[in-house]
């Protein structure tokens, strides 16, 4: 490619990136998705640092205190601070989604690709056992793979990733297949290119919007899965934190101390409705038929 083409391509890309964001910055729903999340991302990523209390001491002169100063979120059944389990919660809850996501991704889209682009009993193999996952409903089939797994964060975030991947695979077969006639496919294919440079040079990433969509609502779904997991005794253990482990404690104080419910509640509706607004924002905003 000559310096020319380059340059080309580059304007082209910055164009493109700058029409996505005024598009973005146009939806109030989107930007308030974005705020949602970021804000959740930071106090993740600022747990370590911040100074709040430590999350697994307990004290017991302070068992399920209402919110005070001292305790602005208030007390559990152990007298540990419900603010500092809820940052470093929060940890535990956007990895479990975006690790989850990311096994999704991984392991889904190189199936889609070559179903979508090979066809024939390569899509046909494929597609028959996408189907038979897609019959099993999602949050039964990852507590099945968790409880065969065994009871851990990591082994949650294994268990929702293969429970998401049948999503991606029929969403990248489906997407191939609309592209790979296109002409400069057929172009590829007359300069001699094999069919993995193919799939990698000019179907990816002529795909990846769409996908970038699908993760971003399902990362939603994951922390759901895994706050579900961790209720049931199969995400996080104890003492460390998880919002879904706080929640199964705290069905047993719900007269005693609503408080210890409400906040981890709270906080898994917030980050599940960030996540869903940004990726119905960026739905519109990749969408090239959109102005």
């Amino acid at each position: 490619m000559s310096a020319v083409d380059t340059a080309l391509v580059a304007e082209t890309e910055t164009r493109s990136q700058s029409r996505i964001w005024k598009k973005l910055k146009r939806n109030p729903s989107a930007i308030a998705g974005f705020a949602i999340v970021l804000f959740f991302a930071l106090i993740a990523i600022a747990a370590p640092i911040l100074p709040i209390d430590d999350p697994i001491a307990s004290s017991w002169s302070a068992i399920r205190k209402a919110p005070t100063a001292a305790h602005l979120m208030g007390t559990d059944e152990l007298g540990r601070d419900i603010l500092s389990r809820m940052i470093w919660g929060a940890q535990a809850s956007l990895m479990a989604g975006t690790i989850s996501v990311a096994i999704a991704i991984i392991t889904g889209v190189p199936f889609g690709l070559l179903a979508g682009y090979f066809g024939g009993w390569v899509d046909m193999v494929i597609s028959r056992i996408t189907e038979a996952f897609l019959a099993l409903p999602f949050l039964v089939m990852a507590i099945a793979l968790a409880a065969f797994l065994g009871p851990s964060l990591m082994n949650a975030m294994i268990a929702i990733g293969l429970s998401a991947m049948p999503v991606f695979i029929r969403l990248t077969r489906g997407q191939v297949i609309a592209v790979r006639t296109e002409d400069y496919i057929e172009g590829a294919r007359s300069i001699g290119l094999n069919h993995f440079e193919i799939m990698g040079r000019y179907i990816l990433p002529n795909i990846v919007a769409p996908i970038i969509v699908q993760a971003t609502l399902t990362v939603a779904t994951a922390i759901i899965a895994e706050a579900s997991l961790s209720f049931l005794g199969l995400g996080q253990q104890p003492p460390s934190p998880s919002w879904g482990s706080m929640l199964n404690v705290a069905k047993n104080f719900l007269s005693q101390a609503p408080w210890m419910a409400m906040f981890p509640g709270a906080a898994i509706f917030l980050v599940v409705i960030g996540f869903n607004l940004l990726g119905d924002g960026l739905r519109d905003a990749l969408d090239p038929r959109e102005t």
